[in-house]
Order: structure tokens, then C-alpha cells, then sequence
């Protein structure tokens, strides 16, 4: 295993250069605080447009603009929230008064970040399943992120269980570690965090315990390439999917709690105790089980079992709800804001230890 809970962790991989390795460092940390976790609002123009056209809003940049503020000027949200991640658009927009989106974000104490990767393609050798593109130029486009005001990142690599095909090849498994390893390394040479994103989707009819096999698999090959590529694991984050059983499977009455159990027994074979925080994405379940889960590992898993923060990056398990409230109209807006910090403030009561 890459190097578990209890095991001495030995790395010769080189740290980040000396004048970010403590600000990498510091703010992993910030973005890990027990209690809050991060939002993510990095959809791209195309996804944001399905969300928009769910309660008939039309996908123009007016309407992203207008959906971005009423989340990011929410009254509170920054107690349950450290972070957000923001799309390049984003990034670049600002709300009614003016002022930056980042800079409106900081105000508050809230960490900006950016989505770099560009979105997935097939394998030519493997057309069932993708890699991430999106490293060309990623160190100088880190480098002008981090001028506009960003200090994390993320990058998400997408991988398929489906176990007649022996799905995850190791071809696919290979291309996106190594992928996610250079997307790391770039990061943190010009200053930003990177969450780190291995997403296993639900898709399928397999049971718990073939997901749990295969997120090990995935995180092995994960952190031996970040270690190779001399990344600063104390710098980063970890944003992994959940072990669940596949949407299509028959689960049991208590499939939360195995879904806890699993979970954390997975992550303390394979993730390395010097990682501060490993937040994780929701998935394709709802925001209830989102919520649930995440409160179990907290409440029902032995805390010596789990050095890292157990958290939360969600987008659409913080959204979902909020979106409806809001429908587009301005009159809305605060009764979807209260929407929306209901369901941090449940995330956030969830992800701390007891």
C-alpha cells in the first residue's frame, strides 16, 4: 500500500520551492479546519447551463454572474465554508458592486481557488474510459491565478468500475495518476494547493467492497506518482469519491453506514497520515446521503483511525436545493440564501470529530 495510518512515512521526494512550501502548507491547513469544508462553484459554462435550464433560466453570463454572488454573499457561509472553487470566468467576474469575486471571498476569510484541468477525453487504447487534459501551460496559467488572487486548485480525473471489462485498465489507472501527479507538482511551483481529484463514478451494478478494492487501487497509484513527482503531500488536499456501492446495485437497509465504514477503512490502507484534509465530492448521491455519511465517518469511526480532516468539496449536494429556491428571480434570493446555509451548516456540524 502507498503508506497507511500507523506506518512511518518516509518520503525522498524534494519539497516545493522553500518560498511557498510554508504557504502551501499553511493554507492546506486553513482549507482543512475542522468544521468547515469547500465549495465547489467551478462549473463549466456548459454544466452551469444544465443547472440554469433545470428551473428555466436561460445560460447567460448575467445569470451565472448573479447565481456565483448570492452563494458567495451569503450571510455566514464563511463559518461553515474555507474555500471555493471558482471557474476561470469566475475568477475573472465581478458582483453589483464591483469588487472581484476573489477579493469579495477573501474579505470574508474565505480561501479563492480555480479549476485548471480542461475537461476529459477517451483513451485512444482504452475509448471506455478518459484521461484529463489540460497540462500544457498549466505552470504560467498557475502563475497568473495565483496574481489574480487564487491560492488552491483542482483537477479531476474521472475513472470507471465495471469489472466484465476489467475496468479501471491500468492504462487508465497510469495516465491520470501521473497526470494528477504533474498537475500537483505545476501547482505547487507557482503557489497553489492542489486538490488533488480521483473520481470513481457510481456508474454500475457492483457491490461496496468491489469499489473499496478499486479506490485503494486508485489512491496507491495516486500517491506513488505524487511522490515521484516530488509533491509536497502536507501541501495538498485530497478530493476522493466516497466507497459506495454502484447506482445500480442492491444495498441494504444500512448502506450508509457501510458506506462509512468502508470508506475510512479504504483511506487509512492507502492515504498518508502528513495529508491534512481529505474533502470529499459528493458524487451522484443526494445531499442527504452526502451529509449522512460524512456524519457517520465522524461519529462512528475511531478517530485514531483517521489523521486527516473528514470533510466536504461539494457543489451540487450544497446547490441542489438552493437552485430551486432561487429560480432565477431576484425576490428569491434570500429565501434561497437561507437554503443554502442550512445545508452548510448541516455539512459542517457533520464533518466535525466526536
Amino acid at each position: 500500500m502507498a503508506g497507511g495510518v500507523g506506518c512511518t512515512v518516509v518520503s525522498l521526494a524534494r519539497l516545493a520551492p522553500m518560498s511557498f512550501a510554508d504557504e502551501l502548507r499553511a493554507t492546506a491547513l486553513a482549507l482543512s479546519a475542522p468544521g468547515k469544508g469547500i465549495l465547489a462553484a467551478d462549473e463549466s459554462t456548459g454544466t452551469i447551463g444544465k443547472r440554469l435550464a433545470s428551473i428555466g433560466v436561460e445560460n447567460a453570463i448575467e445569470n451565472r454572474v448573479a447565481l456565483r454572488e448570492l452563494l458567495f454573499s451569503a450571510p455566514g457561509f464563511e463559518k461553515y465554508v474555507s474555500g471555493v472553487i471558482l471557474f476561470d470566468e469566475t475568477l475573472r467576474s465581478t458582483g453589483k458592486s464591483g469588487t472581484s469575486f476573489a477579493e469579495m471571498l477573501r474579505s470574508r476569510g474565505v480561501t479563492p481557488g480555480i479549476k485548471v484541468d480542461a475537461g476529459t477525453r477517451a483513451l485512444d487504447a482504452s475509448p471506455n474510459e478518459t484521461f484529463t487534459q489540460g497540462l500544457d501551460g498549466l505552470a504560467e496559467r498557475c502563475e497568473e491565478y495565483y496574481a489574480m488572487g487564487a491560492r488552491f486548485a483542482k483537477w479531476r480525473a474521472v475513472l470507471t468500475i465495471d469489472e466484465a471489462k476489467g475496468l479501471p485498465s491500468a492504462l487508465a489507472l497510469a495516465e491520470n495518476a501521473n497526470a494528477l501527479a504533474r498537475y500537483a507538482s505545476a501547482c505547487q511551483s507557482r503557489g497553489l494547493v492542489p486538490i488533488v481529484e480521483p473520481e470513481i463514478l457510481m456508474d454500475g451494478a457492483h457491490g461496496i467492497e468491489v469499489c473499496g478494492a478499486v479506490t485503494r487501487r486508485v489512491l496507491d497509484a495516486v500517491f506513488s506518482a505524487l511522490r515521484l513527482h516530488g509533491v509536497q503531500l502536507d501541501g495538498m488536499i485530497l478530493k476522493p469519491n466516497m466507497v459506495t456501492p454502484g447506482a445500480s446495485a442492491k444495498t441494504s437497509a444500512n448502506v450508509d453506514a457501510e458506506v462509512a465504514r468502508a470508506t475510512v477503512a479504504a483511506l487509512c490502507d492507502a492515504v498518508p497520515p502528513s495529508v491534512p484534509g481529505i474533502l470529499f465530492l459528493s458524487g451522484g448521491q443526494s445531499e442527504e446521503e452526502a451529509t449522512e455519511r460524512l456524519r457517520l465517518m465522524n461519529t462512528t469511526q475511531k478517530a485514531d483511525r483517521a489523521p486527516w480532516t473528514l470533510s466536504f468539496s461539494y457543489g451540487r449536494a450544497l446547490q441542489a436545493s438552493c437552485l430551486k429556491a432561487w429560480g432565477g428571480k431576484s425576490e428569491n434570493v434570500s429565501a434561497a440564501q437561507a437554503v443554502f446555509l442550512d445545508r452548510c451548516k448541516s455539512n459542517s456540524e457533520a464533518s466535525i470529530r466526536r
